[in-house]
């Protein structure tokens, strides 16, 4: 069990720790010479003979180190709310009060301090005091002890109940990955750099190589103790030591904020979708947009805070919002962090991770509010997962999930009408009756597409995907039509799709064009006549005979070797004859040879050469252009 204090300066935290475990601490030079807690301390005792050890965090109680507070009251199983009987309830009992309510610490016992300076009387008054102050949150009925910790009054009292905490605290998950927030870094003679912090999930052994910081630089963990002693493991809900080691790693490298977590789960993030809820004590409307700092773990970071539902937010409401980050933030579905004002003054409210990967566009659209309501709501990722892939059309990404609920994908019990769908950029997951609509759609919009354009084979891919207009990125759309096609519910031919009985009809007046100008591209033979000259001819816009024969190019009847200038496929099969004839002496292709064949131009052939290249007839290497034999229209030729 880990317990930390929480109080207002000079309640007596630090001395309560030392009755309870006989330990003095770690207090500091200044912090002796000031009689005051500045950073975090730590002491480790067995509440009882034979007992496992209990690990204590004494924070400062002034306003100026509640970051310092903050940083410790992370992964704290049970928090001890001292408050001084001669005092009362101070301004840093409750400020101390709500951020262990926002972090959502279990539980929670009072400790009336310094009894032996008042009447019984006044214990009474001032535990009043506390009930009242505790009356509408979750530590309501936490039980309260007035002691003495210069007489030991009520100390035993307090350790029996203790123990007795101990029993009922909350196993913490081991099944997730590691995750360490680094609280304090030193360095040791002889073992290197020491790192410390609670572990808030899975478990690490020595050995283990692990990511520091948001560079995510590779540590190798030399050796760790647990609760202040050696292991060889250690687990979430446990203190941690881990000796690591690196190249060229310093003790300068490593600061409080820092996160040790497994490869695959390293993915800060600056941009984080969670539930705010405003303290209900704040006295000013928080505004969207607002600047604030993010206390996450041992974290400390400042941010933008974007409203999702409004603008502006009262006190003791809630709100989805998202926050701008200003520095990375290594963060889980699930984690609660606290939100400071601009100045880091005062405690403003505080939150739930929903989504460390939060969009930057349509934030605010009713497809988002929904998903995040099923982050709220949701316990762990099967229970969203349902729901979040129902509102996912562009399907969900399965290394993501695995970061944001810090689950391995190997542990996930998926039901039935999931699809992983696999795409040249990873897999991704889809709800079966979802895909099967999205393939629906394809074939639908397709079919629509040949009603509107008859005259044309088909879209190429990137055409299609833009008429069908589904919300897919380019890798599951080309993943749904590679499926369409081997189903041969698609065909293609060449870059253009089509449906299997779909067939190009031109229209009456195109089909009278073609009979007319058709002769006339034959008669040219190795040089037929340019678009404007057939335009001329005939009589009609260029534009007519050129979209034309680019319809007829797209069909296989023509092609374009340069622009405005097609070739019948007829005489481009006699062109490749004569190529692959000489293929027969020579793989070498020389130009004036090939134009003493054709008997036209040198400018001419070698457009035509360069053609052959782009189809793969030939292949130009540096000065040298060969045949290639086994290319597909001189295999096509071969069979003729």
């Amino acid at each position: 069990m880990i317990v930390g204090t929480a109080g207002h300066i000079d309640h007596g935290k630090t001395a309560l720790l030392q009755a309870l475990t006989g330990q003095a601490g770690d207090q500091r030079q200044e912090e002796r010479a000031r009689g005051m807690t500045i950073d975090l301390g730590y002491r480790y005792a067995a509440l009882a003979e034979g007992a496992a050890l209990t690990g204590f965090i004494d924070v400062p109680g002034h306003e100026r180190f509640i970051h310092n507070m903050l940083a410790g009251a992370h992964g704290i199983d049970l928090v001890l709310l001292v408050v001084a009987a001669d005092d009362g309830v101070m301004p840093q009992t409750r400020e101390h009060l709500a951020i262990i309510e926002l972090l959502g610490i279990p539980q929670a016992l009072v400790v009336i301090s310094k009894c032996d300076r008042v009447e019984p009387t006044r214990v009474a008054e001032v535990q009043a005091q506390v009930r009242e102050l505790l009356a509408e949150g979750p530590y309501a009925k936490a039980r309260q002890f007035p002691v003495s910790s210069i007489t030991g009054q009520g100390i035993e009292v307090l350790r029996r109940a203790l123990l007795e905490a101990e029993v009922r605290v909350s196993q913490r998950s081991v099944r997730g990955g590691f995750r360490l927030a680094v609280d304090r870094a030193f360095a040791v003679t002889g073992a290197g750099v020491v790192v410390t912090g609670t572990a808030l999930a899975g478990r690490v052994s020595a050995g283990d190589t692990l990511l520091l910081g948001k560079a995510g630089k590779p540590v190798r963990v030399r050796g760790l103790h647990a609760q202040s002693q050696v292991a060889l493991v250690a687990e979430a809900g446990q203190r941690v030591a881990l000796n690591i080691a690196a190249e060229r790693l310093t003790l300068e490298q490593v600061h409080r904020g820092d996160w040790l977590v497994p490869e695959w789960l390293h993915a800060p993030s600056v941009r984080v979708d969670i539930e705010l809820c405003l303290l209900p004590g704040e006295t000013r409307i928080f505004e969207h947009f607002s600047a604030v700092h993010v206390h996450l773990g041992t974290q400390d970071v400042t941010a933008r805070v974007a409203l999702l539902e409004g603008e502006t937010l009262a006190a003791g409401q809630r709100m989805f919002a998202q926050l701008l980050l200003n520095a990375p933030l290594q963060a889980v579905h699930g984690d609660r962090l606290v939100l400071r004002d601009q100045r880091a003054q005062r405690t403003l409210g505080g939150g739930k991770v929903l989504d460390p990967f939060a969009p930057s566009r349509q934030r605010r659209s009713e497809q988002r509010l929904r998903q995040l309501q099923v982050l709220r709501d949701a316990e762990g990722l099967e229970e969203a997962l349902p729901a979040l892939l129902a509102s996912a059309l562009g399907g969900l990404d399965p290394q993501r999930l695995e970061r944001q609920f810090n689950r391995q994908r190997e542990t996930w019990l998926l039901p039935n009408d999931v699809q992983v769908v696999a795409t040249r950029q990873g897999p991704l997951l889809f709800a079966k009756s979802q895909w099967q609509a999205l393939r629906h759609q394809v074939l639908e919009q397709l079919a629509r597409f040949h009603e509107q354009e008859p005259d044309q084979l088909g879209p190429d891919r990137d055409r299609l995907r833009r008429f069908v207009a589904l919300p897919l990125e380019r890798p599951a759309f080309v993943s749904l039509l590679d499926e369409l096609l081997n189903d041969q519910l698609i065909a293609s031919s060449g870059p253009w799709l089509h449906l299997p009985e779909h067939k190009v009809q031109l229209s009456a007046a195109d089909s009278a064009l073609w009979e007319r100008l058709q002769p006339k591209l034959l008669a040219g033979q190795y040089d037929p006549p340019w678009v404007r000259t057939l335009a001329a001819e005939e009589n009609c816009p260029e534009a007519d005979v050129r979209l034309l024969l680019r319809k007829l190019a797209r069909l296989g009847l023509v092609h374009q070797v340069v622009r405005d200038l097609f070739y019948p496929e007829v005489t481009l099969g006699r062109m490749a004859e004569l190529l692959l004839r000489q293929a027969n002496e020579t793989p070498i292709v020389q130009v004036a040879a090939f134009r003493d064949m054709l008997g036209i131009g040198r400018k001419r052939s070698v457009q035509i050469l360069e053609y052959f290249d782009r189809i793969g007839l030939t292949r130009r290497v540096a000065d040298q252009r060969y045949i290639r034999a086994d290319s597909a229209l001189a295999q096509q030729q071969a069979r003729h």
